[in-house]
Parts: structure tokens; C-alpha cells; sequence
């Protein structure tokens, strides 16, 4: 697959259409990740893959767990490795608690933010109230929301929820 990566292509193909700033920005954050998945590929999967194939007594299954394991490890090693030490720390608790959301949404089968959503767009601008006035009261909704007994989580806070599932995987320390 590195083989067929050509930094160069794009020269030779007349103009190239610009991008937004937002465009460039959402590129270089999700648009390359076919690419960096290539690149991540070719440095982890053979060794990955001979130490695994190595220990003949594991079976089929646990073997597809631990490369996902180890490839999902290594990834996020990778990610906190290369932010400074204090973005890292920033990043690694804004994961954990986007995948207790999302363990939270599964366990559900719900879609917290897009409840939430729907709760704010529910709320309309009262007469007479300055913009500046309704922002203020969607944003301390938006705040008091996740500490608002939720029908679809069974009666508990958003915020409750996602600690017990982060808990269970120990995200929560």
C-alpha cells in the first residue's frame, strides 16, 4: 500500500480546487485518515501479526481481540506520544469521556447528543429577549441537561450514566 502513495500526483493534474479553511480543517483531521490507516498499516501489522500467529494454542477469536487490542493500543499510544504533555492530559480525559458516552449510547440504545439536540431546539427566543439573552439560556440548558433525569437512560442523569460506564472500565480516575 506505500507504494501507491505519490506525493507528487497532484502536480500533474492541472489546478487543484481550493479548499475552505474549514474544508483544509476537517481534511487534515478525518480526510487522512485512510491514509494514515495505510501508514499505520504497514509500520504495526506484520510484526503485529507474526507475534500473534506465534502462540498456535490461542484461538481464532482471542486472536481478532488482541489484534484489535494491541492495533487500538498502539494507535493511542501514538496519538498521546506526539501532543505536549499537557494537551495530552487534556485529550486523554475528553476521550474517556467521549467513550463513556458512547459505551453510555450503546448500552441505551440512545444518542445523547442528538437528544440534547433536540431538547435545545425546542427552545424558542422569548418575545422581547435579546439574542444575547436566549444564547445565555440555551447554553445554561445545555449545561444543566446532563444533570436532568433522562427517560431513555432509565430515569438518570446523563452525567451519572457516563461516570458508571467509565467506572466500569476504569476512564473515571
Amino acid at each position: 500500500m506505500a507504494d501507491e502513495y505519490d506525493p507528487n500526483a497532484a502536480l500533474f493534474g492541472g489546478d487543484e480546487q481550493e479548499m475552505s479553511e474549514e474544508e483544509a480543517h476537517l481534511n487534515q483531521l478525518f480526510g487522512k485518515n485512510p491514509n494514515r490507516t495505510s501508514a499505520i498499516f504497514d509500520l504495526f501489522s506484520v510484526e503485529m501479526m507474526e507475534s500473534i500467529d506465534e502462540d498456535a494454542d490461542l484461538p481464532e477469536e482471542a486472536k481478532r481481540q488482541l489484534v484489535f487490542k494491541m492495533t487500538a493500543n498502539s494507535v493511542l499510544d501514538m496519538v498521546m506520544e506526539c501532543l505536549a504533555p499537557d494537551t495530552a492530559e487534556e485529550v486523554a480525559a475528553c476521550l474517556d469521556g467521549y467513550i463513556g458516552m458512547s459505551l453510555t449510547n450503546k448500552k441505551h440504545q440512545v444518542d445523547m447528543m442528538g437528544e440534547l439536540r433536540k431538547a435545545v431546539m425546542n427552545v424558542k427566543q422569548n418575545e422581547g429577549e435579546s439574542d444575547e439573552d436566549f444564547e445565555r439560556r440555551l447554553s445554561d440548558l445545555e449545561d444543566a441537561w446532563w444533570n436532568i433525569p433522562q427517560p431513555l437512560l432509565n430515569g438518570r442523569t446523563p452525567d451519572d450514566a457516563i461516570r458508571e460506564e467509565m467506572r466500569r472500565y476504569g476512564l473515571d480516575e
